[in-house]
């Protein structure tokens, strides 16, 4: 039995990896600082407070990191209002498993872009609850996110379905208990070893169909 599925936002049902490494960048170099090799991959599935972190710690930008957050989410925000990056399919593979099983959002993105994404993109009535990595003590890959996302929707874990792009994702997933589905991000493909730990592959989320999840039924696989 399949008690709920999970979707992460950033690279599964939007296109903003390349948006978020933009805004981050323009922050770095508005601070006269190098942005290294590596960055990039090292936020990826960091909560707002982590990322802010490093970009304040590690990267040397002197604002405040709240400052620095808030900078580079006004910028987000904007660009979604103006052109919301929504992926192929995204909207039908939503509605289509929002007709069968409960559906949580389990993201790295502050809790106000989940809500503006989900809202702009009309799917807010189709998830049962959202959750933050801001709004846990640890961001991916620690499992946290995805366990207050099936708390709330009073699932068990190992009777969840995760969707996942990244190699911090899919980790953080699999960390609790969940039967992870990759969609491996083109820009930023996962590590080998975090692909392995994913039960399905696919091209895109278009591809993430009720029969394709009906076919995890943890139970049914034994």
């Amino acid at each position: 039995m399949i008690d709920a599925v999970v979707f992460d936002l950033d690279g599964v049902l939007i296109e903003s990896e390349q948006r978020w490494d933009a805004a981050r960048r323009a922050v770095v170099a508005e601070a006269g600082r190098p942005f290294p090799d590596g960055a990039t991959r090292a936020m990826q599935g960091m909560s707002a407070p982590e990322w802010q972190a490093y970009l304040h710690d590690e990267l040397g930008v002197p604002e405040a990191p709240e400052q620095i957050g808030r900078a580079v989410v006004d910028e987000i925000v904007r660009g979604y209002r103006d052109d919301l990056p929504l992926l192929p399919g995204a909207t039908d593979a939503v509605r289509a498993l929002a007709g069968r099983w409960t559906l949580a959002v389990a993201s790295s993105a502050n809790a106000e872009l989940i809500d503006l994404v989900l809202e702009l993109a009309g799917l807010g009535g189709d998830f049962a609850a959202t959750v933050s990595s801001e709004e846990v003590a640890r961001g991916k890959p620690a499992p946290d996110v995805y366990l207050e996302a099936a708390r709330r929707v009073g699932a068990r874990p190992g009777r969840c379905i995760a969707i996942e792009d990244s190699s911090n994702g899919l980790r953080s997933a699999a960390a609790a208990g969940m039967v992870v589905v990759a969609v491996p991000n083109r820009d930023y493909p996962p590590d080998p070893d975090a692909l392995a730990l994913a039960a399905a592959s696919v091209g895109g989320v278009a591809e993430v169909t009720p029969r394709l999840i009906a076919g995890l039924d943890p139970e049914a696989r034994g």
